[in-house]
C-alpha cells in the first residue's frame, strides 16, 4: 500500500533537503516495510517507503518515466494504494504505443499521465494517492480516490508545499507544527463529522476524496474531478438486482489479484460474506487455493455479549455457517480484552490524532494476526453506507432528525469540556454549522420531495462524512502492520450506480439492504442473507472496563495532565462512578477510552492548542 512523503519548495535547492524527506519517508516504514526511495531535483525531493504486492521485483519507487527519443526523465511519482482496473488501462495505452518495463499499476500510472494529462485520474478505478511531478511543466500534482479509501496531506509553505501519507510525515520535515484550534478540537470531541479536506491540525489540509490539487508557482489549486451526481433510475428491480450484482462481482474480481497472499476479512454479515463468496468464486474459478478468511472475537463475548443499537448478535455461529458453506480457511482472533488498554497508544501513533478507543485496538490487533499470514485482505467497508445499512436510516424516514443521523439522542456534548474551554467551543453549534453546510453540498434530484429527498441528504451525508471515519480508522490500523486492505464496496462505479437507485429498492423485502442480499442470495446460507445489521465487535469485559476507569481516575488527578484543561473532571467522575460512557441512541465511542488518548495525544506530539 505504501507511504508517500515529499517537498516542493521554489527557493530552496531540494537537492541539499533529500535526506529530511528520507526522514520523513521512514516515518511512514509500517506503512511499507519492504523498501525505501528517494528522488530528488532542484525544486522538489519525493519519498516513498514501499509495501510490495505487484510485480515484487520490479516496483521500486519513487518511479519516473522518461522519453522515447532521448531517454529524458519526464515526470517521477510516489504512489500509494491500488488502480484495480491498471490492466485494461495497460492494455489500452499499450495499443497508443507505450512500452513497460515492470507489471505494476504504478508504471501504468505514469504512462497515463503521459497519455491524458492531469484527466488521467479520471480512468483509474481504485484506492489510491500519489504525488506526481511534471518535470518540464515544474508542476506537482496530488490526487486522491474518488471515495478518500488512502489518505494524503499537505501543508502550504510560503514558498512552496509539504505533503505525505500521514501527518507524521509532514512533522518530520521540521516546518509544520502540531497546532490544533477550535474547529480541530471539534473532530476530537466528536466522530464523523470532520469536513472534507480538514485535518485536525490547523497547520495541514487533507486531500479531499475525487480531487486532484495542482502546485506550481501560483500555490495549491483544488480541482474536483469525481462526486456522485443525481439522476432518474429508470432500471426495473430485476435489472437493478442484477447490475449491482455485475458491479460487484467485477470489483471483487479485480481486487483477487495480488503478486502476495491474499485473503478476506469475515464477520458473517451480508457485507463481508458477500465479497467472501464473490472472491472465493474467483479464485477457484482461476485454479487457485481456497480463501483464506479470519474473524475477531473478544475473550469471554459468549458470556457477556449484550444487544445493543448496532450489535444484533455474535458474529462466531454466522462466521462458521459461511465458512462451511464456502469451504475457506478460517482462523479466529481472540483478543484479549486487558490488551484493549495496553496498545491505545500504539493505535494513537497509527492515527496521529485521538482516535475511538477500543473500537481501534480491537481492529489493530485483528489486522496484525491476519498480518502474520497475508499482505492483502478483501474486506466489506463501505456497503452499510451506499445501500443503507444502519438503524439511523430507517428511523430517518420516521422521524429525520435535521442533524447528522448516527448522532441522535446525543444530549449535552458541551458537558465533558472544561470551564475554560466552553466559552471558546460550542460543540452543538459548531456541529449544526457543518450539518448546514454538508446539506448546501447535496446534489439534488429536481422534483423529490419528501422521504426520497431526505434519504438521498442522508446517503450524501453517510458517503461523505461517515465513511470517511471508517475508511480513515481502517487504513490506520491496517497499515500500522503493513497489511493492506481492499474495499469492493468502495468501488465507485459500484457507489455511482447505487446513488441513485431508490431508498425502497435499497430496502427490498423490507430489510436493511435488501437489494444487496437479493444481489448474492445464492452465494450464501439463508440465515446469513437474512441476519440483521451487527456492527463490529466492542470491548465490554469488566476487566478492560475496570482497567479504563482507574485510568481515568489517575488522570484526573494529575495536576499535570494537559487533557485536564479541556476536559470537565466533573463530568468524567460521574462517568467514572455510574459508569456511563455512552451518549445517544446508537452507542458512539465511548468517551472514557478518548479521553486517555487524548491525553497521550497532547503529550506525545506536544500539541498546541490554539484558541
Amino acid at each position: 500500500m505504501c507511504g508517500i512523503a515529499g517537498w516542493l519548495d521554489w527557493q530552496r535547492d531540494m537537492t541539499g533537503h533529500a535526506a529530511v524527506v528520507s526522514r520523513m519517508a521512514e516515518t511512514l516504514a509500517l506503512r511499507g516495510p519492504d523498501g525505501a526511495g528517494v528522488w530528488s531535483a532542484p525544486r522538489i525531493a519525493l519519498g516513498h517507503r514501499r509495501l510490495a504486492v505487484i510485480d515484487v521485483d520490479h516496483g521500486h519507487q519513487p518511479m519516473a518515466v522518461r522519453a522515447t527519443d532521448d531517454d529524458r526523465e519526464q515526470a517521477v511519482v510516489s504512489f500509494s494504494g491500488e488502480i484495480h482496473n491498471f490492466r485494461e488501462l495497460r492494455t489500452e495505452l499499450t495499443a497508443k504505443g507505450h512500452r513497460f518495463r515492470t507489471g505494476t499499476d504504478t508504471e501504468v500510472l505514469l504512462a497515463a499521465h503521459r497519455e491524458w494529462g492531469e484527466t488521467a485520474v479520471t480512468r483509474f478505478a481504485g484506492m489510491f494517492a500519489y504525488a506526481l511531478w511534471d518535470i518540464a511543466q515544474e508542476t506537482l500534482w496530488l490526487a486522491r480516490d474518488p471515495l478518500g479509501v488512502k489518505p494524503l496531506y499537505y501543508a502550504e509553505q510560503p514558498s512552496g508545499v509539504i505533503f505525505g501519507s500521514e501527518p507524521k510525515a509532514l512533522f518530520a520535515s521540521g516546518q509544520v507544527a502540531a497546532e490544533v484550534d477550535a474547529e480541530g478540537l471539534v473532530d476530537v470531541f466528536t466522530v464523523a463529522a470532520k469536513r472534507p479536506g480538514d485535518a485536525v491540525f490547523r497547520t495541514m489540509r487533507e486531500v479531499k476524496p475525487g480531487h486532484i490539487v495542482r502546485c506550481d508557482r501560483r500555490g495549491a489549486h483544488e480541482q474536483r474531478y469525481w462526486q456522485v451526481r443525481s439522476a432518474p433510475h429508470e432500471d426495473d428491480i430485476p435489472t437493478t438486482v442484477a447490475r449491482v450484482r455485475e458491479l460487484l462481482g467485477r470489483a471483487v474480481t479485480e481486487q483477487v489479484h495480488a503478486d502476495v497472499p491474499l485473503g478476506a476479512l469475515l464477520s458473517g454479515g451480508i457485507d463481508s460474506s458477500a465479497i467472501t463468496a464473490l472472491g472465493a468464486g474467483a479464485l477457484s474459478a482461476a485454479g487457485l487455493d481456497p480463501l483464506a478468511t479470519y474473524s475477531v472475537d473478544f475473550a469471554g463475548s459468549e458470556e457477556e455479549f449484550s444487544a445493543d443499537a448496532l450489535h444484533d448478535s455474535r458474529d462466531a455461529p454466522f462466521v462458521q455457517a459461511v465458512v462451511g458453506h464456502l469451504g475457506t480457511k478460517h482462523t479466529e482472533v481472540l483478543v484479549e480484552p486487558a490488551a484493549l488498554l495496553e496498545e491505545s497508544r500504539t493505535t494513537l501513533r497509527a492515527r496521529d490524532v485521538p482516535g475511538v478507543g477500543d473500537l481501534d485496538v480491537s481492529l489493530y490487533l485483528l489486522f496484525r494476526e491476519v498480518r502474520r499470514h497475508l499482505t492483502v485482505a478483501l474486506s466489506g467497508e463501505g456497503a452499510d453506507d451506499a445501500f443503507g445499512g444502519y438503524p439511523w436510516f430507517l428511523s430517518e424516514t420516521k422521524q429525520p432528525t435535521d442533524n447528522f443521523p448516527w448522532s441522535a439522542g446525543v444530549q449535552d456534548r458541551n458537558a465533558v469540556l472544561s470551564a475554560q474551554l466552553r466559552p471558546h467551543l460550542d460543540l452543538h453549534a459548531r456541529l449544526d454549522a457543518r450539518y448546514r453546510e454538508a446539506l448546501s453540498e447535496v446534489p439534488r434530484l429536481e422534483g423529490e420531495t419528501g422521504t426520497d429527498r431526505r434519504m438521498r441528504e442522508v446517503y450524501y451525508l453517510q458517503l461523505t462524512r461517515f465513511l470517511p471515519f471508517l475508511l480513515d480508522r481502517k487504513d490506520r490500523m491496517s497499515m500500522a502492520n503493513g497489511l493492506e486492505v481492499r474495499v469492493p464496496f468502495c468501488d465507485h462505479r459500484l457507489v455511482d450506480y447505487v446513488w441513485n437507485v431508490p431508498w425502497q429498492v435499497k430496502r427490498l423485502g423490507d430489510q436493511e439492504k435488501g437489494l444487496l442480499r437479493s444481489a448474492v442470495e445464492d452465494l450464501l446460507p439463508a440465515e446469513v442473507v437474512h441476519r440483521p445489521k451487527s456492527g463490529f465487535p466492542v470491548g465490554k469485559g469488566s476487566a478492560y472496563l475496570d482497567s479504563v476507569r482507574a485510568a481515568v481516575s489517575d488522570m484526573i488527578s494529575d495536576s499535570g495532565s494537559p487533557a485536564m484543561e479541556l476536559l470537565d473532571a466533573t463530568t468524567l467522575r460521574a462517568m467514572v462512578d455510574n459508569k456511563d460512557w455512552f451518549n445517544g441512541s446508537f452507542t458512539p465511542p465511548p468517551i472514557l477510552p478518548r479521553a486517555l488518548q487524548l491525553d497521550s495525544w497532547l503529550r506525545d506530539y506536544q500539541v498546541r492548542v490554539v484558541l
